[in-house]
């Protein structure tokens, strides 16, 4: 028999002041404080996952919003990579909305950032080879195949000859390649960005779709693209969803708290010794994230758990009110049906 755990975090989304937080006085940027307090959740498990929702496009002109949709654009510096890999990170997907932002170009720039730090990646490609790979990971003899995919990139239209650099949500595609992978590996998880943003409650089409995919072979799907939380449901011990993970990093958005609050998930995954596969245990760590100045007068973002926040001494009556809060509005969502 053997077990292994599973980790999966939200939307990574390093925004301005995170971003001027890491900076260093040499004009460098140091991401690991960022980390610090959740890194040993993070390196515990055996395989973590989480959402790149910003891209190493490199230097040049920052641009704030996009021409096409009005909205923001991200780009961070290339040394949150490495600080994502020291944090504990294995897989990250980058279907996503904002995976365009720096068009074709910055799409590729960012995996081959992830790919110097050796972070396996899903969801985007550099070529058409690289888009007919699947990604799977053998974790201590459980195989593992990992498929992502986005509802859409922010009406940044991704160039016609190059269909292959985003996987775009197309159901019957979708379905092939999980039936597909259903041969090859003992788990399939799909990882989703779609969804309303800033609805704590799943739509028709992100039920509809999970229950699809769940028929034709889908073991785990991981939500994310609301920046808060929704439910999560257990479906026997082969199926688990959670229709969206939160934001694990990012400022605060829409004047909303709770788009700072998240969850570290984990699960437990056992393979018996006639090679069934189940899902054994459903946890999760609540966390948020933290902004706060050290003793030399500097900002500095960390994503903390919350519990542990709870614990430090010297916090205001109101930094506490808020942790309850949230902790509260944390296990309400997850339980919600």
């Amino acid at each position: 028999m053997t077990e292994i755990q599973i980790a999966a975090v939200g939307d990574l989304m390093v925004k301005r002041y995170i971003i001027s937080d890491a900076k260093q006085s040499g004009g460098t940027y140091s991401f690991t404080p960022l980390f610090a307090k959740v890194a040993p959740y993070l390196r515990q498990a055996d395989l973590t996952i989480g959402n790149l929702e910003t891209t190493f496009a490199g230097n040049g002109q920052e641009c704030r919003k996009s021409p096409r949709s009005g909205g923001p654009i991200f780009k961070c510096p290339d040394e949150l990579a490495p600080a994502l890999k020291e944090a504990g990170f294995d897989v990250l997907v980058t279907a996503n909305n904002h995976c365009m932002d720096y068009g074709a170009s910055g799409l590729i720039r960012t995996l081959r950032v992830l790919d110097r730090n050796e972070i396996d990646h899903t969801g985007t490609s550099k070529s058409v080879q690289e888009s007919k790979n699947v990604l799977i990971k053998n974790v201590k003899g459980i195989t593992i195949g990992i498929l992502s995919y986005t509802s859409g990139t922010n009406r940044i239209p991704v160039p016609v000859n190059q269909p292959w650099l985003v996987n775009r949500v197309d159901t019957n595609k979708i379905i092939r390649e999980i039936r597909n992978l259903k041969k090859k590996v003992d788990l399939v998880l799909l990882y989703m960005h779609f969804g309303n943003e800033y609805r704590y409650t799943p739509n028709k089409r992100q039920k509809r779709l999970v229950n699809l995919f769940f028929k034709n072979g889908a073991n785990i799907i991981l939500g994310s693209h609301p920046h808060v939380l929704q439910p999560i449901a257990v479906r026997g011990m082969k199926r688990f969803v959670s229709y969206s993970l939160g934001n694990f990093v990012s400022t605060k958005l829409k004047n909303i708290p709770y788009t700072q609050s998240g969850i570290i998930l984990t699960l437990k995954i056992k393979k018996d010794n006639s090679g069934n596969t189940s899902i054994t245990n459903v946890d999760y760590i609540p966390t948020c994230v933290n902004r706060r100045m050290t003793n030399g007068g500097k900002n500095i973002s960390e994503v903390v758990p919350i519990h542990d926040a709870l614990r430090s001494t010297g916090l205001t009556t109101e930094r506490r009110n808020l942790l309850n809060r949230m902790l509260k509005h944390t296990s309400d969502i997850i339980k919600r049906k």
